[in-house]
This record gives structure tokens, sequence and C-alpha cells, in this order.
């Protein structure tokens, strides 16, 4: 009788960071050996803005630590290394002898470089499955090739489909190979006292309990959704959703669940159309690519605008003229969080009032969101910027007017400090005069 053949199977984790639900971990339930490996992102060398904010990091490596506990419990560890996916991922294999690879895929174009240069250079099976949508392509409506460039079209194409059930955690997964698996580092920050929100899959899960089945906030939801400070209107689900803590598929049936037993209205139909708006942005960067970067977006559309480095510095560090933005400002440095509201007010600050060139900002979001996703992201500062997927070419928000809407008397304003001292609104200095021509 013929041996079969030994399966060494390298699972790696990106944004699904979470047992249930995750296609490319069940799948392999049978191998002989599982390697459970996560790298650390790096984010891009925007004007210095490099690395991870302390709260972003601090939210990543308690979920890591969590998912690295979940598996402790089904005989299972987690790898977490530094490096180069095209480097790492080949040494193991080779390292470890591993025959298939798998990971769910993540949106973004130099993602998709990465997944291309691994197919090149693994030399085993490299299996890329399904990410963290709501729907797979096959799905959709029209394919990537038809796909809408806005949201409406897309929303009415999607919202009569069936969403397929998550998939149930694993009760058993493959023993790892022999290996050295060290501690995961610890955070050098303490989460926000302002904003306490913990990483990993059971606080996402406790959050998605509490918001819509204990205190039942889901029900004036769409009354809330634009309070300034976390937890108090927002559902703040986000942060678990990016780090794939949680998967969309999950969040989606709680909320058809509690429909279906207490109560559907239309704010519990808002937290799903913000599903169907977080769906939407993760297909477009697939779509997008590269122009997902480009300062004209896909349209290439031309923008009139400029690098002024004390505007943005001051900007980015809550020091403007608009006490507001200010606020906001402080409160995404110190919690790693900012509403939804809050993220379109400062975007349009730093755009239209200041002139500046769009990606910086969302390059100053990319590393200090705890709920950082490229597609969300980006695609919503290209949003605002008129060179994305608003029909309206754009968004300019009235600062003083959003101010006595969302916040008429200055509790949030004077809570993150948003009143600062006036300064010039330009500056000259001895490398700005001109030369005398005689001398």
């Amino acid at each position: 009788m013929k041996t079969p053949p030994t399966i060494r199977h390298l699972h790696w984790f990106q944004r699904d960071l979470r047992l249930a639900d995750n296609p490319a971990l069940s799948s392999h339930v049978a191998a002989d050996t599982l390697l459970c490996v996560y790298l650390m992102p790096k984010t891009g060398p925007w004007c210095n803005v490099t690395g991870m904010g302390p709260q972003r990091d601090r939210f990543l490596r308690e979920s890591l630590q969590a998912l690295r506990d979940e598996l402790n419990r089904l005989g299972q560890d987690l790898l977490v290394l530094e490096g180069s996916p095209e480097l790492v991922l080949p040494d193991l294999v080779s390292r470890f002898d591993i025959t298939e690879v798998s990971a769910c895929t993540a949106p973004g174009y130099y993602e998709r470089l990465t997944y291309e240069r691994l197919q090149r250079r693994l030399g085993v099976p490299f299996e890329l499955h399904r990410g963290n949508t709501l729907f797979t392509e096959d799905q959709l409506p029209t394919g990537l090739a038809d796909f809408p460039a806005t949201f409406t079209p897309f929303r009415k194409q999607v919202e009569p489909l069936t969403i397929t059930p998550p998939a149930a955690e694993p009760v058993t997964l493959p023993p790892p190979p022999a290996a050295q698996f060290d501690a995961i580092p610890p955070a050098q920050a303490l989460p926000s006292p302002a904003l306490p929100i913990p990483g990993g899959r059971a606080a996402g899960l406790r959050r998605v309990r509490q918001f819509i089945f204990d205190e039942r906030r889901i029900v004036s939801y769409k009354e809330t959704r634009n309070c300034l400070d976390g937890l108090d209107g927002s559902s703040s689900l986000s942060p678990w959703l990016a780090n794939g803590n949680l998967s969309a598929r999950e969040v989606a049936h709680e909320i058809f669940r509690f429909e279906r037993e207490q109560l559907a209205n239309e704010s519990t139909y808002w937290l799903f159309f913000e599903l169907l708006w977080r769906e939407f942005f993760q297909w477009r960067a697939v779509i997008d690519d590269h122009g997902l970067f480009h300062i004209g977006g896909v349209q290439k559309r031309g923008r009139r605008c400029c690098f002024d480095p004390r505007a943005f510095a001051r900007w980015s560090a809550g020091d403007t003229d608009f006490p507001l933005v200010n606020a906001l400002m402080h409160q995404l440095t110190d919690t790693g969080w900012m509403s939804n509201r809050g993220r379109q007010i400062v975007a349009s600050c730093l755009i239209n009032e200041l002139g500046q060139d769009w990606r910086f900002g969302a390059a100053f979001f990319e590393k200090h969101l705890i709920d950082y996703d490229v597609g969300s992201n980006y695609g919503n500062w290209q949003y605002i910027a008129g060179v994305g997927a608003d029909p309206r070419g754009g968004r300019h928000f009235n600062l003083d007017k959003q101010a006595a809407q969302h916040d008429p008397e200055n509790i949030f304003t004077t809570k993150w400090d948003g009143f600062r001292k006036p300064q010039q609104q330009h500056v000259t200095d001895a490398a700005d005069w001109p030369l005398d021509p005689q001398t």
C-alpha cells in the first residue's frame, strides 16, 4: 500500500487574526504539521510618516497575543517575525520543508505585488483564499470588470444578495513543527483611558454583544453615529474588523439575528449600510490598484495643491487655527481612533483650508489608526479630495458649522485641548530673503 505524502502546511496570517470564518486556515486542518506565521507590517515613507503609532502598535500586539492564546488552546503556536514576506517566507519553506502555503487575501497594490513575487519564489503551491469581505469575487453581480465606480450603484446591486453564514472555528489543528516560538514583545503603550479598546477577538465579540444586544445601541445608531467620542454613539467595531479579529460576515449575521429576534428599523439597517461601505472600499482597492495612491486618483484628475511642511506639522500636531480640528487630531494621536465624522472634518481641513496633498494626511492616518486598512483609509481620503468615489467631486466642510452642529458647547473641543494660541499664517526667515544682486 502506497504511503500518502506528508503535508507540511504554512499559514501566513495577515488581516485574519482569528480562527473562526478563516477559509485559508480551516481548509488545511488535515495537514500533518502546520506552521502559523505573522510578519510585522511596515508603513510607507511619506514625509517621515513611518512606522506605526503607539496605539496602532499596541492594538496589533494585543491582537497577536490573543490569537496566540487561541492557537495554544488547540496545541498550536504563532511565529511572529520581522522582515519582508518575499524573503522570510521562502526561507521558512526551505527550513521547515513546507509543502504548501496559504493566506487570506488583503487588498492593495503592494499586497498584490507581494503575492505575485511569492508565487514565483516559494517553490511550493501558494493558495490565496477569500479575505475579510462579505462577498467573494464570484458572488459580485458584475465581477470586477464592471464594478461600479461609486457606492450607490454597488449598494443596489448587492443589497438583495444572501451573505454566506460565517464558518465555525476549527475544533482541532495539526501540530506545529519543531520550532522556537519566542514571546511576542509587549507594546510600549497602554490603552488610552479616554478610549480603552483592547485588541483581540474576545474583546471584539464582547463589543458586538454589548453594542447590539446588551445595550441595544444599534436601535438608535443612525442618530448617534456622528458622535465624536468613541463608544458613545459609534459601534467602534472597525478596529477588530480591520485587524481580522472579527469577520465582516460575523458582524452582518449578528445584525440580522437582532433584526429577526428583536427589532428591525432604519438604524439597524444603517449599521449594515456601513458594512457595505467598507465592502465597497475593499473591492475598489483591488480594482484601483496603484491608482489608490495617485494624487489625482484613478480618474487622474488634476489637483492644485502643495506641501507646506509647517502647515502639515501644525495639522498633525493639532495646532491649527481650527479648535475642533485640533481636538480631533489630539484624540487620534492619543487613542488611535477618530469618529467617521471627525475624519471627514480633519481631512477637509487639510485639503481645503490648508491646501495640502491629501496623501500626506492619509499616510498620517495609516500611522496612527488602530482600524487602519488600505481600502477604507485611502478610499475615504480620495472621496473627500474629489478624486475617488464621490460623484459630487469632493467635500468641503464648513468647520464653524461642523463645530456648532457636533460640539455646540465645546465640551469635546475643551476635553481634547483644541483651543490653541493663534499663530502667524506665514513665517518668513532668512532663508526666504531675496538675494542682494550687489553681493
